[in-house]
């Protein structure tokens, strides 16, 4: 049987297993027994570019068929600092699975900077190695190259985020029809955009601190991105018509 190796974000991880993406995601949504229920993200990761950075030895010991010829179904190869350890070549297809074992794979592709709008706002929600929700009006590899470049007291080695849904606040961040918005705390983040078009010197402003663990993917607005500095890579989320077209059984569950 073949050996994949999978990067989770939520928590971050780094996971080897015999189970295909579609089955991998649905084992860790829901479990071998279905008495789980959990969101699941998570990328593939090119084995043949990251063999020196594991145990390799343990890895073909440990990732093998159990004894009725079933496949194994995972082992942890890390659990620190796996983001920052795996380079941006050798992540793969990023993956969603919802907490009933539907999964969408969004396929990464190059970031076409001269189509960043610099005339709005926007809501990033980190999700590895740090998970904060974000307002700011930095572009999106803008708002990488900040976190990871050195230029601010906080620096991370690399950042995983997702841009979510605004709305009209996008353009309008003083707009009072904001009831549309998904969000449990819309009036804080409401009052985070404002202060970003105000005298506010700061670039970004933290909406909440910790990340609740799921995520509405009704919500997610361009994509996901992963990078650090100048380094991006791109996985542009499906509008919901196309999703519908595409995954009916994932459009159906979220």
């Amino acid at each position: 049987m073949s050996k994949f190796i999978y990067l989770t974000a939520t928590p971050e991880a780094l996971i080897a297993s015999m189970l295909p993406p579609k089955e991998f995601g649905e084992y860790l949504s829901i479990g071998t027994k279905k008495r789980n229920k959990g969101q699941a993200i998570f990328f593939e990761v090119d084995l043949g570019q990251i063999e020196n950075l594991i145990d390799m030895d343990g890895l073909n010991k440990r990732c093998i068929a159990k004894p009725d010829g079933s496949p194994k179904n995972s082992v942890y190869l890390s659990v620190y600092k796996v983001l920052e350890m795996i380079p941006l070549t050798a992540l793969k297809s990023l993956y969603l699975a919802t907490e009933n074992g539907r999964v969408l794979e969004l396929k990464r592709t190059s970031y076409d900077l001269t189509k960043e709008d610099q005339k709005r706002l926007f809501l990033f929600q980190e999700l590895c190695p740090v998970s904060p929700l974000v307002a700011s009006d930095l572009v999106p590899s803008a708002f990488l190259k900040r976190l990871t470049d050195g230029s601010t007291p906080i620096v991370l080695p690399k950042l995983f985020f997702v841009e979510l849904k605004l709305g009209n606040l996008a353009t309008n961040p003083h707009d009072t029809s904001v009831d549309y918005l998904p969000f449990a705390n819309v009036l804080h983040l409401k009052d985070c955009l404002e202060a970003l078009t105000g005298e506010y010197e700061k670039k970004m402003k933290t909406v909440q601190r910790v990340f609740s663990g799921s995520l509405l993917f009704r919500t997610i607005e361009s994509g996901f991105y992963v990078g650090s500095k100048d380094e991006i890579v791109f996985y542009p989320y499906p509008t919901l018509e196309e999703i519908k077209n595409i995954n009916y059984e994932f459009y159906r569950s979220i």
